[in-house]
């Protein structure tokens, strides 16, 4: 992939991101579909670890993997941050997995409905 076609794709992924309503999840592999790349969940996460550098915020630590893990964890600096973060929203967290994964799953093919 050209770095001006993966910085498009970084794009994209932050302005779904930025749409994760307070107090939701996502995952990793329902952005890459939203975004008509079933099969980049992995490009999606590469995406969030750089999501640092982005001018305006971006709420990374409410995408997870497809089980409801942290597994971007390590990419917050301290290791507790995306918790705690996800603790705050309502999220329920046990051995750095989100327990109402389910209750909290927000699917941006289904709300967004375009």
């Amino acid at each position: 992939m050209k770095a001006d076609a993966q910085a498009s794709f970084f794009e994209n992924v932050y302005e779904v991101v930025k749409l994760i309503p307070y107090g939701r999840v996502t995952s990793y592999g329902a952005i890459a579909a939203f975004l008509g790349s079933r099969g980049s969940a992995r490009m999606v996460g590469w995406a969030m670890n750089a999501s640092h550098a982005c001018p305006e915020p971006v709420p990374a630590h409410r995408v997870v993997n497809r089980n409801g893990l942290l597994t971007g964890k390590h990419h917050f600096g301290n290791q507790d941050l995306m918790q705690q973060l996800l603790e705050q929203e309502g999220a329920v967290i046990e051995d750095d997995k989100i327990l109402n994964f389910r209750e909290l799953f927000w699917d941006p093919s289904r709300e967004l409905g375009y």
